[in-house]
């Protein structure tokens, strides 16, 4: 079962920095990481490591796959291969979004406006 954690692991900081740098060179707006899935199977490989990481920016939310490779100097980041695994492709997407997905839209939307309706769907993120 795949576990999502909003608190990013102290040793992978510095390769989920490089990974989100990576990610948001062709956006027009900024993404930042909100989660990220199986941390410590992360944790567990050496040279090479594949972080899935939950990005988010204004309304999207995306989860994006990574090969993070150490380097001289820095780190060499590309997209890793998604490939479901198999308890993943049978059971159902959750339909809720990952938790902190818009921690700070509700902050900017009650500085602009006296109300705020909200409405919630229970719809696949």
């Amino acid at each position: 079962m795949t576990i999502v954690s909003e608190i990013i692991p102290q040793d992978l900081q510095p390769e989920v920095e490089a990974a989100l740098e990576f990610f948001n060179r062709d956006q027009a707006d900024p993404f930042e990481v909100t989660g990220i899935l199986d941390p410590d199977a992360s944790l567990e490989s050496s040279g090479s490591r594949d972080l899935r990481l939950v990005l988010c920016s204004g309304n999207r939310c995306e989860q994006r796959s990574f090969r993070v490779t150490s380097v001289t100097g820095g780190y060499e980041v590309g997209f890793a291969a998604q490939v479901p695994d198999e308890d993943e492709v049978d059971r159902p997407a959750e339909l809720d979004p990952p938790p902190g997905a818009r921690r700070h839209w509700l902050d900017r939307t009650l500085e602009k406006h006296a109300f705020s309706v909200f409405l919630f769907y229970r719809g696949l993120w």
